[in-house]
Formats: C-alpha cells, structure tokens, sequence
C-alpha cells in the first residue's frame, strides 16, 4: 500500500502550509498517481465520497484551494476522502478527464465521477457541494 509513495517526493513536497509531517490525517487524504488511481479513487469510491483534488506546485488557485480541501477533510473525519492528485506527474489523469484548467476538483462515488469543480472556491461553497452528495449517497 505504501510502496507508492516513494516516486520521488523530495521536491519540495512539504507545500510549506505549516504541517510538519505532511497530512496530519493520513486516513482522509491520500496521494494518488496513475499506478494507485484505480485502487485510491474508483474502489475507495464504492466505499465513500472521493473528492480528487488535480493541482499543480505553479498554480497559485490550486495552493489557495489545498488547505480549504484539506481542512474539510480533517473535519468530516473520513465521510470523504480527499485523494490529491499532482497534474504534472500524471499528465495522463488529467488528459482523461480532459481538464483544462487547475485546480480541478472532480467528486466520485461507486467508480463514477458525479459532479466537479474548478478553481479555488471558499470553504463554504466546497462544503456545500460536499454536503449535497455525502446525503444523497445515503438514499
């Protein structure tokens, strides 16, 4: 599970938003690449609400958007997963769902992608969307 993360995160991959270790909740917010998308987003999918957050380091939105993301995370206490994927490393992922813009934060539930968004957008706007798609996963 954990032999994904050594593709060579010695670039700078602290983001510099202050956590000394990283995530500090591991459990709702993972790295996933093109080897562990299928795995980390579509089979999580079936389990929980996947929001995949496509950022890049030189996109200022996507560092904007990041904390936003990874405190709702830490909040809702795993109802969602928060999957990061970096568009760089996975040009592919990101060609296939034929993003143009970043950030692109794409929703998944039971191996389909519901709805997306692009940009930064405020905390509550983001919770909003969260909330909307954790209920109707529960119908």
């Amino acid at each position: 599970m954990k032999m994904s993360h050594d593709h060579g995160h010695g670039h700078g991959h602290e983001h510099g938003h202050g956590h000394e270790h990283g995530h500090g909740n591991a459990a709702h917010i993972v790295d996933v690449g093109e080897q562990t998308f299928q795995h980390g987003v579509i089979e999580a999918s079936r389990q929980r609400l996947v929001l995949v957050d496509f950022w890049a380091e030189w996109c200022p939105p996507c560092r904007a958007l990041t904390p936003t993301l990874e405190r709702l995370a830490v909040e809702y206490a795993g109802r969602f997963l928060l999957a990061k994927v970096e568009v760089d490393e996975n040009m592919r992922l990101a060609g296939h769902y034929k993003l143009r813009g970043f950030p692109t934060v794409i929703l998944f539930r039971h191996g389909e992608p519901l709805t997306h968004f692009a940009g930064n957008k405020p905390l509550h706007v983001v919770r909003e969307l969260i909330d909307a798609h954790l209920d109707a996963g529960v119908r």
